[in-house]
């Protein structure tokens, strides 16, 4: 192209680069275009918990860290012991990217006590590899964790060890600053994935 050409055509050279860089800024950017942030729907209240050690473990405790939060108990027939697997990849997913124990984790709470002992429930923890930096299981006094379930992530558990349970199957995403942000049924299989549970909470960390 010669100079003279260019001369003639600068601003539309111009108006062509100028385009171009724009395009490429909305390409960087479209992750966070349309992304939300997921409202507040709840505080969580503070509770103190046994863990698989036999130490009391506080809301406090795991604090800092966004997370996901499940009740189960380990006789369950069906949708824990799934549910549960389900956590488990999740956590491969933030154990390889590095973000779980430091930025991410869980808590698992047992609602039957009289059944779900320390060793049960580390036995039930260890059959889906759960690493224990950063993945709580925590047991408590029946009421008081039955409370907190309905109270604080809206979980509905009734029935008791003599009988079965039915319980909301329901996971909570929890952030950083103990405020629950979302709900999801661990049913939905074709939505509820491990790496949309990975995005979910890895975004939220962010924050």
């Amino acid at each position: 192209m010669s100079v003279q050409t260019f001369k003639r055509y600068k601003w539309t050279w111009l108006l062509l680069i100028l385009a171009l860089i724009m395009a490429g800024y909305l390409a960087i950017n479209s992750l966070n275009l349309g992304k939300e942030k997921l409202p507040v729907i709840g505080e969580v209240q503070d509770f103190s918990l046994e863990n698989v050690n036999g130490d009391q473990v506080t809301l406090a405790d795991t604090q800092g860290k966004a997370r996901l939060v499940y009740f189960f108990f380990t006789q369950c027939p069906d949708v824990c012991p799934i549910t549960t697997f389900l956590l488990s990849q999740t956590q491969k997913i933030l154990v390889e990217d590095g973000s779980f124990g430091k930025d991410t984790g869980f808590v698992s709470i047992s609602f039957d006590p009289k059944n779900d002992t320390r060793e049960a429930i580390k036995a039930f923890a260890d059959r889906f590899q759960a690493n224990y930096d950063g993945w709580y299981f925590l047991r408590g006094d029946q009421e008081e964790v039955r409370k907190l379930a309905t109270d604080s992530f809206k979980v509905l558990i009734a029935g008791n060890s003599k009988e079965n349970f039915v319980h909301a199957n329901r996971i909570a995403l929890v952030d950083r600053n103990n405020q629950l942000r979302a709900l999801y049924d661990a049913g939905d299989t074709e939505n509820v994935t491990p790496e949309f549970l990975a995005d979910q909470l890895t975004e939220l960390a962010r924050e």
